[in-house]
């Protein structure tokens, strides 16, 4: 059911090659240059040389299921790909251009963006010369309801005047990120799910202010997780993308792709923390032998293979069914695999730290910043808890189907 296609498998073997050609190398170079660098969110010259090099072979915007952007590959052919990048994901995604939010926001102006829309920040976006930023989440109320938003966006003649606080926008405080898709409510009047719209924002928009930069865990991210307020924002109408009301319908249509992309991601990952796991405790000698010896050690290296099996098929599965019933109808199955993925990873890389020692919560190692990574994951794009009630009501409705339906046996 799950064996990939000829075209996916030669993207697979071409990106292998990369990632042990170029992306590996380059990871210690990166710590270094960004060592060097004046500030934390520029980019570093190794980097822009990686955009190059994936570009020139081909791999670029591997994500985009439209052929006239890039490959037009499957969600279960892109998958695999995923989890490569994961295994190094500070580097590869974004050496791609693979890297959220940007993809998601690509996505987002392919379905719901004018020609306008798309010739000035999404041709941009795709060729990796700007970035960009998604603003939907705010400090001031429970955004893992996004009915919850209160950011305003007032018509006024020929346009939108904004106001509102938004937290954990993603990419923000790189300095080529040029523009925002910012959700707000244009009608607070309406049915629920059609108080809200999404503008394009350019970041130089007056009243469009920066206040800070949000580090995750004491960890800085290159990209930045920006606080930024909207003091009488004023954009044209024609910075609406879809329509008036169309907000949660658009965000419910990002959120899907994007979210298998980190479950791939994470599961690479995870599959990274495994390799350092084993190869630290074939070397490492306590009590007479290598800590490979022991028996809770090797329960670990087992139990951490069991769930990455368990995590990835359920991740298949659910982009599978993206692709042959689609994301509504996949819905339990994309729930499923952002409650069961960053926990899976969570795991494994706990247990790695643990096997490493004092070294594995230092920076010496990669493990301590993908487990803050991880961790956070469990809240962005939705919180453990939203998943685990979209599951619990899907399953409550089948049974109740099935009882109607008098499919259920009495016992």
């Amino acid at each position: 059911m799950f064996e990939n296609t000829t075209r996916g498998e030669d993207y697979r073997t071409r990106l292998l090659a990369f990632m042990d050609e170029f992306v590996y190398p380059a990871e210690s170079v990166y710590a270094e240059q960004m060592a060097q660098q004046s500030a934390p969110h520029a980019q570093p010259q190794i980097m822009t040389d990686l955009k190059a090099e994936a570009k020139s072979q081909g791999l670029w915007n591997l994500f985009h299921p439209h052929p006239e952007w890039g490959p037009g590959l499957t969600n279960a052919e892109y998958a695999p790909l995923a989890e490569i990048t994961g295994r190094s994901p500070y580097l590869a995604p974004e050496a791609i251009n693979c890297n959220a939010p940007d993809t998601g926001n690509m996505e987002i102006l392919t379905l719901f963006g004018t020609d306008e829309h798309k010739g000035r920040w999404l041709e941009p976006l795709l060729a990796g010369e700007i970035a960009s930023a998604f603003a939907m989440t705010e400090p001031d109320v429970a955004s893992s309801d996004a009915t919850n938003i209160e950011t305003r966006m007032v018509a006024d003649g020929d346009d939108y005047v904004i106001n509102g606080r938004k937290w954990w926008a993603s990419n923000a405080m790189r300095p080529d990120c040029e523009v925002l898709i910012v959700m707000g409510k244009t009608d607070p009047d309406a049915e629920t799910h059609r108080q809200q719209s999404m503008l394009v924002v350019p970041m130089d928009t007056p009243g469009v202010t920066v206040v800070r930069n949000l580090p995750v865990f004491g960890y800085v991210d290159r990209e930045g997780h920006a606080e930024i307020t909207f003091e009488d924002v004023r954009v044209p109408k024609t910075a609406l993308l879809a329509g008036e009301g169309d907000g949660f319908m658009i965000a419910q249509s990002r959120l899907g792709p994007g979210r298998i992309h980190h479950c791939m991601r994470a599961i690479g990952m995870a599959e990274r923390a495994l390799d350092l796991m084993i190869d630290r405790a074939a070397t490492r000698v306590a009590f007479g032998k290598p800590i490979a010896a022991h028996a809770n050690i090797q329960d670990w290296i087992a139990e951490s293979r069991v769930e990455i099996e368990m995590t990835r098929l359920l991740t298949l599965k659910a982009a599978h069914l993206m692709d042959t019933v689609g994301n509504k109808a996949a819905r339990t199955e994309i729930a499923a695999i952002k409650v069961a993925a960053p926990q899976v990873a969570l795991k494994v890389i706990d247990r790695a730290i643990q096997v490493f020692g004092g070294a594995g919560v230092s920076n010496d190692v990669l493990l301590a910043e993908f487990y803050a990574h991880m961790r956070t994951l469990r809240i962005a794009d939705g919180p453990d808890e939203v998943h685990k009630r979209t599951i619990a009501r899907g399953e409550l409705k089948r049974r109740e189907k099935e009882r109607a339906a008098g499919e259920v046996t009495r016992r």
